[in-house]
């Protein structure tokens, strides 16, 4: 018997593990849409029984936990980890070291750099849960839609774990996500147009070939596996978490998944409230600042520098406005050239080469920093998802 079930977010509609594993379901049968160059409808969410593991899990236990190890509690991941190696599971180990602070402009930041993940960004957290699903139900193929981050992270994991990887790419990728892809194996198909046609092709190519997605909100596991930054975030200040989280929005995963590890530790009892989550996001794609203002979707193609947070049909909208409504977080969009000025100036500060979607953070903090917006005893931290590497033309425009 499994300790998790499904939980349809929009009608909240319970099923067992076994039948949407085994049946290869994404979506809610009952309510769940993927419709062109639209959000996600009926995303599952993997639920636990938190008040059965308050009996189980101990706060001062998990806080002695080594950050970047998800598999430590498993009581928590939607896998059996008995079923892998440690051999397995130490290929995809973060570095514990990822909490780092700063003082920069006479402020104290805090950063959690995933930039020397092991293919160079946050979304391992995501494609590693995947993967190792995949093995579990003896799938031999993944595939995924990305506009590099995601696709470079299957062909990395899959190559490192021994499975065949297959990615959905727009035809504006950055050539060095591009090279990452082909250089681990993967097979590339560039798609004649943006990211949201990728989604939409890859979706239909997997149901067509019978191959596992990892498309980031349809499978959600990839909510799940990028809940863990709230869990290392939590052990590395040790119970002390930060009061404002500022996060890179491009599909809403990634803000998602931290809002749902933090409420999970909310519900264990372990924290006494949430942190603000403020999603950041590139001017020329900034459909979640909209939705949030106007309470409506409107599809407008994405065109920003920051390409992985470029999304015209953010497909976890909905769970990531609701992050922001329940962390009593807020939204906020930045030009490119906010952008690029606060990438040169956060490397310079850090010594961290992040890719433009990371240096978004920093400059909606700059931003808001200059209107006064933060008491100097609040917590702040910056998530840094993607090595500059990835995108090496942007620090010289």
């Amino acid at each position: 018997m499994s300790n998790y079930i499904y939980r349809c977010i929009n009608c909240k509609e319970e099923y067992p593990p076994e039948k949407i594993e085994s049946e290869f379901i994404y979506l809610c049968p009952k309510c769940g849409k993927a419709e062109k160059n639209r959000p996600l409808e009926g995303v599952l969410e993997v639920v636990y029984d938190y008040e059965g593991l308050k009996k189980v899990i101990d706060r001062n236990d998990f806080l002695r936990m080594n950050p970047g190890r998800f598999w430590l509690y498993p009581d928590l991941m939607p896998l059996n980890f008995n079923n892998f190696t440690y051999d397995q599971l130490i290929k995809l180990a973060l570095p514990s070291d990822q909490l780092l602070k700063y003082q920069i402009n006479e402020r104290d930041l805090w950063l959690l750099d995933d930039t020397r993940n092991p293919t160079l960004s946050y979304k391992d957290r995501a494609t590693s849960l995947v993967v190792l699903k995949a093995i579990e139900m003896g799938v031999s193929e993944v595939a995924a839609a990305s506009t590099g981050n995601a696709g470079s992270s299957l062909a990395g994991i899959c190559a490192r774990l021994g499975l065949a990887s297959r990615i959905y790419v727009p035809q504006n990728i950055p050539a060095a996500k591009r090279i990452q892809i082909e250089a681990y194996g993967a097979r590339l198909e560039v798609v004649n147009g943006d990211y949201d046609l990728a989604f939409d092709v890859c979706l239909e190519e997997s149901k067509k070939n019978h191959w596992y997605n990892r498309n980031t909100a349809y499978n959600p596991l990839t909510i799940e596996g990028k809940k863990s930054a709230a869990y290392d975030i939590f052990i590395s200040t040790k119970g002390n978490i930060p009061d404002y989280i500022f996060v890179p929005v491009g599909d809403g995963v990634i803000i998602s998944g931290v809002y749902k590890g933090f409420k999970e530790l909310l519900l264990l009892g372990w924290i006494d409230k949430l942190p603000k989550l403020v999603a950041v996001q590139s001017a020329g794609s900034d459909a979640l600042v909209r939705y949030l203002t106007s309470g409506e979707f409107e599809y407008k193609p994405a065109d920003t520098i920051a390409d992985s947070i470029s999304a015209g049909a953010p497909r976890n909208l909905y769970m990531a406005a609701e992050a922001i409504r329940e962390s009593n977080g807020f939204a906020i969009a930045v030009t490119d050239g906010e952008i690029l000025s606060a990438q040169k100036e956060f490397v310079k500060q850090t010594g961290i080469l992040c890719e433009p979607s990371s240096a978004s953070v920093y400059a909606a903090y700059k931003k808001l920093a200059e209107l006064d917006k933060f008491y100097f005893s609040e917590k702040i931290l910056l998530l840094i998802t993607g090595n500059g590497l990835k995108d090496m033309d942007a620090p010289g425009r």
